[in-house]
């Protein structure tokens, strides 16, 4: 598998809320996860960071994940122990009340991937059937295309884009969202957070995952996009290929 994980402040803020990371297990399996923090007095990064240093240490000592059904329970048990985590943090530390951070997550083998999220970051895949987003979004603005009370071109821009159904750490509990997808040789899983899925269209996407480049390449063309766009977030992005070949960045 070829991977590569960059994160980018953006053009705007001032310091990162988002975290993230690729990490392997004990039998070379990849963990790839994004997490965009929020919540006062830098709260949002304590969140995003807690989630993935907590995330990272347990995959690292994982092992014998070999089926979907393993993977699936793998993400549903940390996930929800790191949000009991992170919401015990809030209430024990007042200034980080009120924190909390999305996540997307994907358990990587060769032969499936298993996605698992809550808020809005996003994972997309490209491969033979062509390109897609695997997650939904927990936000206000994809409920309201879902009922129709909006259209989808009024919800790029519409004032309430950033408010969230649902969050890792902000509720004693949390739903996770999982699916896992077969995954075949040259297929590409990207994950990112909305600094850059609300700034480089999916076209553009496809056009750069689709490019010769070497992996790295690809990842900083899509940041310089998403800053070229304005920039105003953190922009974060993991991206897995299914490859023999290795490389890494």
């Amino acid at each position: 598998m070829n991977v590569v994980f960059q994160t980018d402040v953006g053009k705007i803020r001032s310091h990162n809320e988002d975290c993230g990371g690729i990490f392997q297990n004990k039998d070379g399996h990849y963990l790839a996860v994004v997490a965009d923090g929020m919540g006062g007095h830098r709260a949002g990064d304590v969140a995003s960071e807690m989630t993935i240093a907590y995330l990272k240490n347990e995959w690292e000592e994982t092992e014998n994940i070999s089926s979907p059904e393993k993977a699936e329970q793998w993400l549903k048990e940390h996930i929800a122990a790191i949000n009991r985590l992170l919401f015990d943090h809030s209430l024990q530390h007042e200034e980080c009340q009120g924190m909390g951070t999305t996540i997307v997550s994907a358990i990587c083998t060769d032969q499936f991937a298993t996605i698992g999220h809550i808020g809005d970051s996003r994972c997309y895949v490209l491969n033979q059937h062509g390109f897609q987003q695997i997650t939904e979004d927990h936000s206000l603005v994809n409920e309201l295309v879902k009922t129709g009370q909006i259209s989808k071109e009024d919800a790029e821009h519409h004032p309430r884009k950033n408010v969230l159904l649902r969050a890792l750490g902000t509720e004693k509990e949390v739903k996770l969202d999982i699916k896992t997808i077969t995954v075949d040789e040259h297929d590409q899983l990207l994950l990112c957070s909305d600094g850059l899925s609300n700034k480089v269209s999916e076209q553009t996407m496809i056009r750069i995952l689709t490019s010769d480049q070497p992996l790295a390449e690809k990842a900083e063309a899509l940041i310089h996009l998403a800053n070229e766009h304005g920039g105003e977030d953190n922009i974060t992005l993991a991206i897995v290929e299914f490859s023999s070949e290795c490389e890494s960045g």
